[in-house]
């Protein structure tokens, strides 16, 4: 009978397993200090599983998994629906572009860019729409690197060699095939100034250069929805609804005097190759 029990309880130790609290809960959004059964609730995205459906999206107010605050200003507001944009734009490497119809612009609450829902053959997805994208466009997308550059058509997506110099872009790749990376805002865009080898001198509006491989896909042209800095909230009960909380009123708006210093503008940014994934071990440290 010893034996038996002994031999139990030697199987349920072998069940027992750590649990890393902190991943447990990097997934869960709440306003407040996760705390008692709430801390174990995992209510991730699975990015896994596409769906055009919009995905209810918690509050954050702000903090993280652990309850802390990452970032100030930030909390209440209407509610908000996920729409999983697909910044990936991979077209065939070899044969004729994948084409897809346009069929609806949409307004999007997560992002100051409106979005497009794009299909081609039995597959449909979001993608950031540009500049004068409208319902019934056809775009292009295509992962060949021609020797000849390519006619530049808004929406269309390239490698970056493939496209003829000057030709403004958006949703650009820091590394080959790893998604748009730089260029997804609102009116955005860079400029493709000058090829070296096989990379590509792309310039951003704030004058800064970056250097990415000619294997790197953008989009030709400009991020729709370009007056979205001209917007003006209007008063302090439409700047909540937008989930922004009063500054302290402590600091006065400057004058014309005020204000930042002209400075010499930043060394180029080269991209080569992409940071080592995070280590699956996790380190206890006081």
């Amino acid at each position: 009978m010893a034996a038996a029990s002994l031999s139990q309880l030697v199987k349920g130790l072998a069940r027992l397993s750590i649990l890393n609290h902190a991943k447990s809960r990097q997934y869960f959004h709440t306003s407040g200090i996760v705390d008692g059964k709430a801390k174990f609730i995992k209510l991730a995205i699975n990015v896994d599983r596409y769906t055009l459906r919009p995905i209810h999206l918690p509050k954050s107010g702000g903090r993280g998994y652990d309850g802390r605050i990452q970032t100030h200003g930030v909390g209440g507001g209407h509610r908000q629906c996920y729409r999983m944009v697909d910044f990936k734009r991979i077209g065939p490497k070899t044969g004729e572009p994948l084409v897809e119809r346009v069929l609806d612009v949409r307004y999007d609450p997560c992002r100051s860019a409106d979005i497009a829902v794009v299909a081609g053959g039995e597959k449909a997805r979001y993608i950031v729409a540009s500049e004068n994208m409208k319902s019934g466009d056809l775009i292009k997308s295509s992962g060949e690197l021609k020797k000849i550059t390519v006619k530049a058509i808004e929406g269309d997506s390239y490698p970056l060699g493939s496209l003829p110099l000057g030709t403004l872009v958006h949703n650009i790749e820091i590394y080959p095939e790893t998604g748009g990376r730089v260029a997804r805002a609102a009116g955005t865009c860079g400029q493709l100034i000058k090829k070296i080898g096989d990379r590509c001198i792309i310039r951003m509006p704030s004058k800064r250069e970056m250097n990415v491989s000619e294997e790197c896909r953008a989009t030709v042209g400009r991020v729709s929805n370009i007056d979205h800095n001209k917007q003006h909230i209007g008063s302090a009960s439409r700047a909540r609804w937008f989930g922004i909380r009063p500054d302290r009123g402590w600091k006065q708006k400057k004058s014309g005097y005020n204000g930042r210093k002209i400075k010499p503008v930043k060394p180029v940014v080269i991209h080569r190759t992409p940071k080592a994934p995070a280590s699956a071990i996790y380190k206890d440290t006081v």
